[in-house]
């Protein structure tokens, strides 16, 4: 609304009809007592609008400190019956039953009859594959014999040739 009248006034100033420098002079000093108040306005309300914010800020906090308090007495209470002692009394029970519902568990879960060390066990089966092993090897017939005559020779350009040809397949 201000800026209107602002504006609506510039145009009296500006327009042909207002030749009078002495009216068109107080037009102009209105208009800046006008610009300086509505500057003063919108500080106004700048202060204004940031002490609304205060308030709820205010107003949460306070209600966000009595809902802690809240909290805390209801805590209290359930935890009044309560003691630390007591707690770590119980949990050892518990701790001890578990303990002899195990010991319980393994005493049902023993073999009756004879017990067998497990590393004797293991040492005899070895020691069984190792026979069957010696058995299987003696059924075989053993190792083919050795040749008695002499292997032959290769001649020396025979032998640069097949060394060439390994040399080659080995560069592969």
């Amino acid at each position: 609304m201000l800026n209107v009248f602002v504006v609506v006034k510039e145009t009296q100033c500006e327009s042909p009809q207002t030749n009078n420098n002495h009216s068109a002079l107080q037009a102009l000093k209105r208009k800046k007592r006008l610009e300086q108040q509505l500057t003063q306005i919108d500080g106004t309300l700048s202060t204004i609008e940031f002490q609304r914010e205060a308030l709820e800020n205010s107003h949460t906090n306070t209600e966000v400190l009595k809902n802690m308090g809240f909290a805390a007495k209801a805590m209290k209470q359930v935890h009044e019956n309560m003691d630390v002692d007591k707690i770590d009394d119980l949990m050892q029970d518990i701790t001890e039953q578990q303990d002899v519902a195990q010991e319980i568990s393994e005493a049902i879960s023993r073999p009756f009859g004879e017990t067998f060390d497990e590393d004797e066990l293991l040492a005899e089966l070895a020691e069984l594959e190792q026979e069957e092993l010696e058995e299987s090897m003696k059924s075989m017939g053993g190792l083919p014999s050795v040749p008695s005559s002499k292997l032959p020779t290769a001649r020396p350009s025979q032998r640069a040739s097949k060394y060439n040809i390994a040399q080659a397949y080995n560069s592969k």
